[in-house]
């Protein structure tokens, strides 16, 4: 099939190349000419595990092509992808102008019939503004669909290619036939294609979202309880996570969510909500929770240096707001960093693939490590913002060589408590006694 994907951030990226993989003719298209480029030549502008091989193989097979023409791009689409940004505005509602700029020029370019995709995070109802938009400059035959994406940075590639469902909202046949005969190919195993509603569709993804972010915010107030009684939220986490009504994914305590999509999407819903004259009480609480927690182990830290940082200095490993990933949006170490450094203290940082995108908020003010080890030296006590699996089982006696003290404090719940007690170490985690 002819597939366009307009848009080439994180979602159109994984998804052109994801489509390209199944022997699709994709075009993708984006106005920066920059990016445009280096893609064209090879270059990929995102890290995603496993995506830069196929990129690669798709690009060479020439399946994989990149315009900063819109009119070039979806000339002969049978699909048009739109996997554009809607970022938030003060009020927490999703900014639509991008979406809604491109469906009015679609609609100068349509001459026959085409399925047009929301693949972006829109609120309920974009649909018909899209479809509005393109009839302002088009009065022929075309459906407007949405298409959510469910994807997990650092697992991207194989939560495209292997979906556990693909949602679609769409009342027409005819798009309904083309979406099937698309993804067919994905659901080989049997996981369904879930046909709905345009409506219901765009909601599936902020209530997706937003109960996983529940449940991370309900593990971090169990955690808070747990230091206070004594309990182990491990145990807990285990006990709970073990029956299927609950299960075991989302539900590790530690520093916060951060990301692209948690934060903007549970926003995004208590926006849209208010809009409808409904309180969303639950999430507003979530939202207050993920909050503090981002900078739960500052008063453990201060504690530990009666209650003066200033002069202090850390290790901090960990930037992304997740393994896997260079993204550090909304990353609870930004927090951590901006509250360390008001206190007076200095930072040496490292993590894998995050640094370059921390450099350009924080330039000089922070240091950069080579190694996870090279940051250590000199440092006060090390602090564990992102759990990289590098990080699970390091070499304890370079650690404390290092350091100027055996104090960790650890956000993510990466090491055992028990072999840190063996070992020394004055250590502090989430929701776990010592």
């Amino acid at each position: 099939m002819d597939i366009a994907v307009v848009g080439t951030g994180y979602v159109g990226l994984v998804s052109g190349t994801c489509f390209a993989e199944t022997g699709n003719n994709v075009t993708c298209v984006d106005i920066d000419l920059e990016k445009v480029s280096k893609l064209s030549s090879g270059s990929i502008t995102i890290y995603e595990p496993g995506l830069e091989k196929i990129f690669l193989r798709n690009l060479r097979e020439e399946r994989l092509k990149f315009t900063s023409n819109l009119s070039e791009g979806l000339l002969n689409a049978e699909i048009i992808f739109l996997a554009l940004p809607t970022p938030p505005g003060e009020d927490g509602s999703a900014d639509l102008k991008y979406v809604l700029g491109i469906a009015k020029e679609i609609g100068k370019i349509l001459t026959t019939y085409k399925v047009i995709v929301n693949k972006s995070t829109v609120p309920v109802g974009t649909a018909e503004k899209v479809r509005n938009a393109i009839l302002a400059n088009y009065s022929g035959e075309f459906d407007v669909i949405s298409n959510p994406e469910f994807l997990r940075e650092g697992v991207a590639v194989d939560d495209f290619m292997k979906p556990d469902r693909v949602v679609i909202g769409t009342v027409s046949e005819r798009a309904r036939n083309l979406m099937t005969k698309l993804y067919s190919p994905y659901v080989r195993q049997g996981n369904p294609i879930i046909f709905m509603d345009e409506k219901s569709a765009e909601l599936t993804k902020y209530a997706a979202n937003s109960f996983l972010a529940t449940k991370i915010s309900f593990i971090n107030e169990i955690a808070q309880f747990c230091e206070r009684v004594g309990a182990d939220v491990d145990m807990v986490r285990r006990g709970i996570g073990s029956d299927e009504r609950v299960g075991k994914r989302y539900l590790f305590p530690g520093i916060g969510y951060g990301g692209s999509c948690f934060p903007k999407d549970v926003k995004a819903l208590i926006k849209s909500a208010e809009d409808v004259d409904y309180d969303f009480k639950i999430l507003k609480s979530v939202e207050d929770v993920n909050e503090l927690q981002k900078l739960h182990l500052i008063p453990k830290i201060k504690f530990f240096f009666t209650n003066n940082l200033n002069g202090k200095h850390f290790a901090l490993w960990g930037l992304a707001f997740k393994p896997n990933t260079d993204d550090i949006r909304e990353a609870p170490a930004l927090y951590l960093i901006k509250e360390l450094i008001a206190e007076g203290a200095t930072i040496t940082v490292y993590d894998p693939e995050a640094m370059d995108n921390v450099k350009q908020i924080f330039g000089n003010a922070i240091v950069f490590a080579d190694n996870q080890y090279a940051a250590l030296k000199g440092a006060d006590a090390l602090i564990i913002a992102t759990e990289w699996s590098e990080f699970r089982t390091p070499d304890f006696l370079k650690i404390e060589n290092e350091l100027n003290s055996k104090v960790i404090f650890d956000g993510r719940n990466v090491f055992d408590v028990q072999q840190m007690k063996e070992l020394g170490y004055h250590y502090v985690s989430i929701g776990r006694t010592f």
